[in-house]
């Protein structure tokens, strides 16, 4: 009575056989150094071709070693350089509510992020006056300069960047930037 494992043993070396006949020759100079090594389950069958990545039609004429859509917005602003200090600031998701949905719950919003239609985004700038501030706002992406403070936000949703407004509020000296949200079902929700 044959022992399992010899059976066993015979059975991979046939199912290889059958499924690479090229690399027959292979093993048996593999198993002539070390036979117990020579077979295990990743040897069966064909070697796997090594794919060498395909490249984008925009390199095979370029020198470029990334494309556009590669580097994240807002990267461009990002200057490791510059000292100025980052102010603070507060994100705050903000949605309409009207009394049909505080008392009758007629439009289905919940108290979550998804019922949400804006952004709030208030930065404290101390010292500093409306004509210092340069601001622009991208779909994911809040870039914030004056002489004294630099933000470069990355913002939590897709927004509407045309479609924001901006107050200054001088005796508190903050900066409250409304920016519309990009939801996926935008055409349905808003009315």
């Amino acid at each position: 009575m044959e022992s399992l494992g010899v059976s066993s043993l015979q059975n991979l070396r046939a199912l290889s056989a059958l499924l690479n006949p090229q690399q027959e020759q292979e093993d048996e100079d593999c198993e002539r150094q070390n036979p117990s090594a020579a077979l295990c389950p990743g040897n069966i069958g064909p070697k796997p071709k090594k794919e060498t990545p395909a490249v984008s039609s925009s390199f095979s004429n370029s020198k470029d070693i990334w494309t556009e859509e590669e580097v994240a917005e807002g990267s461009q602003f990002d200057d490791l350089d510059d000292a100025r200090p980052q102010p603070e600031f507060e994100v705050i998701m903000k949605q309409s509510v009207g009394t049909e949905d505080i008392f009758l719950g007629l439009n289905g919003k919940d108290p979550s992020s998804m019922s949400c239609e804006a952004l709030l985004v208030k930065v404290k700038l101390p010292d500093t006056k409306l004509a210092d501030v340069v601001l622009d706002v991208r779909e994911t992406f809040l870039d914030l300069r004056t002489p004294k403070y630099k933000l470069g936000l990355h913002l939590p949703h897709p927004v509407h960047s045309q479609e924001g407004k901006a107050q200054f509020f001088r005796e508190k000296e903050e900066l409250e930037v409304t920016l519309l949200m990009k939801r996926p079902l935008d055409f349905i929700n808003r009315r």
